[in-house]
């Protein structure tokens, strides 16, 4: 097994962490506090290939792989984890249109996404009753004379007031089941597209989340994305892409949280001696250091094998399962070594805390990352599900 890093995936990490922590760390608390959603930094990521790192460069990508772009979202994350949510997403549409796209739907959304033109993307998938289901989804998708109308809601969706560009889930067959869901491309402004107010997050508060409204919102039959029909695979491999890319979000907030209290440890003095020189704390770090570690192996096999073409279904839950859940244990000991004010705001672990809790929901639960888990293990064992 060879752990070095190519030249180019070397490149794109510094690329991030010199660029998170010059230009994201002095404001990350002030966005967080005032509910600022990044304009100006998604831009800034667009101009150094950040929100195309898997994409051809032929489409106004950096065509650097899928391990470079979980080292991108780490160093961006391990900064500020609302711009890297936005980042993930953005990153997510674009390969999606390259991977299900015809040229004509390539060339016209994807350099508007790689170039930040469209500020970001957005998935519109889950909604108020279908969220770990999506064939329980009630939007649909009605044949018009030049193409389709769609109408129904979408809810929990990241940038969706400010996206230029969403993939929006619609059955287009009701009676099919999964089999009549479909995937479209539609631009942001569309008539009939409307957002709802942001939600009020724990954290992730720089990034917006909003429900949409669809009513009577037409669009071409050129908005088709894939096949009629083909939805639920279109969603299927765009979520276990993006359970890398939250895998990685995951692991630079667990970097961050174990990077501040390791300092910390170091500096604070009780009964004259540093925290450090406890056993308790020293294990406490020891136990986070490890377990992060592990993520980040994990997490870098999977980013591997979506990047060799190997399937990467299971790999890809176990990163994500592992990664969100060991990186939330990481960050609740940041606040216990900080004491009384790790539970204030005049320390970024409080920030880390609520941040990293919902990486063990969105793009499948933790639950359903261990239904995915289980079944490919029975599938193996030749045991069906």
């Amino acid at each position: 097994m060879d752990f070095q890093l190519t030249s180019d995936q070397q490149l794109i990490r510094d690329t991030a962490r010199e660029f998170a922590e010059r230009e994201l760390a002095p404001k990350a608390h002030a966005r967080d506090r005032s509910d600022a959603f990044p304009v100006e930094e998604l831009r800034a990521l667009a101009r150094l290939g950040l929100l195309g790192v898997n994409i051809p460069e032929t489409y106004g990508g950096s065509q650097a792989g899928v391990v470079a772009y979980s080292l991108a979202m780490t160093e961006v994350a391990r900064v500020d984890a609302s711009v890297s949510v936005a980042m993930a997403v953005t990153n997510m549409v674009g390969e999606i249109i390259c991977r299900f796209g015809a040229e004509e739907q390539k060339r016209a959304f994807v350099p508007r996404l790689t170039s930040g033109e469209a500020v970001a993307g957005a998935f519109g998938l889950s909604e108020p009753q279908a969220g770990s289901d999506p064939s329980a989804m009630a939007t649909t998708a009605t044949r018009t004379q030049t193409g389709f109308r769609l109408d129904g809601a979408k809810q929990w969706i990241t940038s969706g007031d400010r996206a230029g560009v969403i993939i929006v889930w619609a059955k287009t067959d009701r009676a099919a089941g999964s089999k009549g869901i479909s995937a479209f491309i539609v631009p942001g402004g569309t008539p009939g597209l409307s957002a709802g107010k942001p939600e009020d997050k724990l954290g992730l508060r720089g990034s917006s989340t909003v429900p949409l409204l669809l009513e009577n919102c037409e669009v071409p039959e050129s908005a088709l994305l894939g096949k009629l029909g083909g939805g639920l695979q279109v969603a299927l491999t765009a979520l276990d892409g993006g359970r890398i890319g939250i895998a990685s979000q995951a692991l630079g907030l667990g970097r961050a949280a174990l990077e501040h209290a390791t300092a910390y440890a170091k500096e604070r003095h009780q009964f004259g001696r540093p925290l450090a020189a406890n056993q308790a704390i020293e294990f406490k770090l020891a136990d986070a250091a490890t377990e992060l570690e592990a993520a980040r192996l994990l997490t870098l096999r999977a980013a591997l094998y979506k990047e060799r073409d190997r399937s990467f279904t299971r790999e890809a839950s176990m990163a994500k399962l592992y990664a969100s859940e060991a990186a939330g244990r990481a960050c609740d000991m940041a606040v216990q070594v900080f004491g009384g004010y790790g539970y204030t705001r005049e320390f970024p672990v409080e920030r880390y805390f609520r941040d990293v809790r919902v990486t063990r929901i969105y793009e499948g639960t933790s639950e359903v990352q261990r239904i995915v888990i289980a079944r490919a293990l029975l599938k193996q064992a030749g045991i069906g599900t």
